[in-house]
């Protein structure tokens, strides 16, 4: 192989890269807060006695678990307006396909890490006269959320590197960014492996950040 690496148009370009990872993490950080409330009705609606409510839960999350996540990016950026008559941003249908794809998996990880406490737990807490709401609070969700913070932190992960299919609408994320530096510079090679880097290294501080954020939950319970 006769290649000669050349950085520096990259470099060049940087501030265009510089943005495409602020427009990643911005839609990462909007997609993971709305898809915890999307989770959080989707998990209630799921632990509810009454079939109306648990039964449409159901069909979304399986719906979300068994299509491919960029079917979702399409759909809510080509079929969504449709039924709304209105026209839809990169941006807005980008965060809708994440924030309900990733609800429909922080679901099933809220209601996993509830119905793992023990039933044994459940009745004494009832036997000493609680209410629902008091045994959710004091003894149920404090003991789930230590089993829920790492399948949560490793979908929302999944969901960061899920962003780069926003691309594909041409949100000006990392991945859309280098696309367009490329375009520009005719340095594949370098460009490309220059946000692999970049990537790289914002999902391991994120892990590390993670990672202090479970010990500190998990030293204050």
């Amino acid at each position: 192989m006769n290649y000669s690496w050349d950085f520096r148009p990259v470099f060049a370009h940087f501030d265009m890269l510089a943005l495409g990872l602020l427009n990643t993490v911005k839609i990462a950080a909007v997609s993971i807060v709305l898809g915890v409330l999307v989770g959080l009705v989707l998990a209630m609606m799921r632990l509810s006695v009454r079939r109306w409510l648990r039964w449409p839960a159901a069909v979304v999350i399986e719906f979300y678990r068994n299509t491919p996540p960029i079917v979702h990016f399409f759909w809510f950026f080509y079929a969504f307006p449709v039924l709304l008559s209105v026209s839809m941003s990169p941006y807005v249908a980008a965060v809708l396909a994440l924030s309900t794809q990733s609800g429909a998996f922080y679901a099933e990880v809220f209601r996993g890490g509830i119905v793992s406490i023990e039933r044994g737990q459940w009745e004494g807490a009832r036997a000493l006269g609680m209410t629902h709401a008091a045994l959710m609070r004091r003894v149920i969700v404090p003991q789930a959320i230590s089993r829920m913070v790492p399948p949560f932190i490793e979908r929302s992960f999944e969901l960061l590197k899920t962003t780069a299919l926003a691309s594909t609408l041409a949100y000006a994320d990392l991945l859309y960014q280098a696309m367009m530096v490329n375009s520009q510079t005719f340095r594949p090679l370098e460009v490309y492996t220059t946000i692999a880097a970049m990537y790289l290294v914002l999902l391991v501080t994120a892990s590390q950040l993670a990672r202090i954020a479970e010990r500190r939950l998990t030293a204050y319970q």
